[in-house]
């Protein structure tokens, strides 16, 4: 009887067991499967590449740099080694300027990402919670060792000696032992509608002004930073036919750019040139770093209303937005670093925070004369959604010294305009308007010279 009674204790001991094994087991698998990485994406780009996960929860990693040869090990735990993950390999194009290659391995309760570098690099790993369309990302940056516009802008104009030299050190890392292999670093609205002005008839093609004299006899090149908003990560706005923010902006930034070029005396500079994302502080830093005498950002907005139609011109204001309509762009606008993801590592190390100074009343003083010109020549192509230039807090436009204006081309959300954006013809006509007021505006604020680079 207590043979019987202690045979059966142990069993019901064992089932008790082995069902919390299988518990266990399944809990393990929940785990991992809770943290599915769906997405990847690389995005190369002249000052750095960008490697991207994206899962339905957050992320835990370990970061290491490792060397001869050089490489970034990621050790992600409680992810799967799926298809996604594999397709990495196959997303680093030869031309990437920093990465060679991507390799994936079960590691330990998780997965080993190494990224093979073709040079040696600064890396900065972070994570980034669910915005807009995203789910838990983690971001990989790896920049270059030595930063390629800082060069550039050294060669071409050696800093004064006592100048202050931007800090482009890495961030600051403990190394601790891994449990196997390789030492470890812990990385640790609504916009208010304007009844739309009669359609003007399009000429046949774009009209450019002759150059002022002012600008012709300035002595130097005058230099004009294009913005093409959005990038990478970051769509923009998206159309009523597909149509995405960040290819319009690019496409006209790009033939803006050939349309200055070909001035006398004039030349421009791209804050980006392909697609991949540029935090905002960053374009400013770019444009104030090449001595830029303007700052030209390109947008195309998006409405929920499909009848929303016509170009804007913002201003920066230091004294709240001029409508409800240029607050909430404004606030669409400036979340965009939200959305393309910004480490929030004071010690990122390229684009390093400039601090600006709000008290710019001239400078804004300028963008708002410069907005007026190019508003005036716009308004001849298209219809105007504001007859003013507006003004509100755009983080992009914060350059103390810059004058700076950003250009709504039209809504990308209205089928008509949209098409239109898309079209090479009114892109050309609509660079030529920008192009005419800036000439404009030249035209009674001379260019003054420069003095060298400002390192900040």
């Amino acid at each position: 009887m207590f043979a019987r009674d202690t045979k059966s204790l142990m069993n019901k001991t064992l089932a008790q067991g082995l069902f919390g094994l299988l518990l266990l087991l399944s809990l393990n698998q929940f785990v991992l499967a809770a943290n599915l990485v769906s997405a990847v994406r690389v995005w190369p780009a002249p000052d750095y590449t960008r490697i991207t996960l994206e899962a339905n929860a957050a992320f835990t990693y370990k970061m290491s740099y490792m060397q001869n040869p050089d490489r970034v090990v990621l050790d992600i735990d409680q992810v799967e080694l799926n298809q996604a993950i594999k397709s990495l390999a196959d997303k680093v194009q030869a031309s990437d300027p920093y990465i060679k290659q991507i390799r994936s391995a079960n590691f330990q309760q998780g997965v080993r990402l190494v990224v093979d570098l073709k040079a040696a690099a600064k890396p900065n790993a972070f994570t980034l919670t669910p915005t807009g369309a995203y789910k838990y990302r983690l971001v990989l940056d790896v920049y270059p060792a030595v930063d390629p516009l800082m060069a550039m802008v050294a060669e071409r104009d050696p800093a004064p000696a006592n100048a202050a030299v931007v800090s482009v050190e890495a961030p600051p890392t403990t190394v601790s032992a891994a449990a196997s292999v390789e030492p470890v670093v812990p990385s640790t609205g609504v916009l208010a509608e304007v009844a739309p002005l009669n359609q003007p008839a399009i000429s046949e093609g774009p009209v450019i002004k002759n150059m002022p004299a002012e600008v012709k006899n300035v002595g130097r090149q005058i230099v004009v930073a294009i913005d093409a908003g959005h990038g990478g990560e970051d769509p923009g706005a998206m159309g009523a036919s597909g149509s995405r923010e960040k290819d319009i902006t690019l496409m006209v930034a790009k033939k803006l750019k050939q349309q200055i070029d070909a001035e006398p005396n004039m030349r421009a500079v791209l804050t980006r040139d392909g697609d991949y994302f540029i935090p905002l502080h960053g374009r400013v830093v770019k444009a104030r770093s090449m001595q830029a005498d303007l700052f030209v950002s390109i947008h195309a907005d998006a409405f929920s209303k499909q009848s929303a139609r016509g170009s804007s011109v913002f201003a920066l204001s230091e004294r709240g937005a001029t409508s409800a309509g240029a607050r909430y762009l404004a606030k669409k606008e400036n979340e965009s670093d939200l959305i393309g993801g910004v480490s929030l590592n004071d010690k990122d190390p390229i684009l390093a925070r400039t601090l600006l100074d709000l008290s710019q009343t001239a400078t804004i003083n300028d963008s708002l004369k410069l907005g007026k010109a190019v508003l005036s020549e716009i308004g001849e192509i298209n219809t105007l959604h504001a007859k003013r230039v507006e003004q509100a807090a755009f983080a992009v436009l914060k350059s103390p010294d810059i004058p700076s204006i950003l250009v709504e081309t039209a809504f990308i959300s209205n089928p008509e305009e949209e098409r239109r954006l898309n079209d090479e013809s009114y892109q050309e006509q609509l660079c030529a308007s920008i192009l005419n007021g800036i000439k404009k505006y030249f035209s009674t604020n001379p260019a003054l010279a420069k003095s060298k680079v400002a390192y900040e």
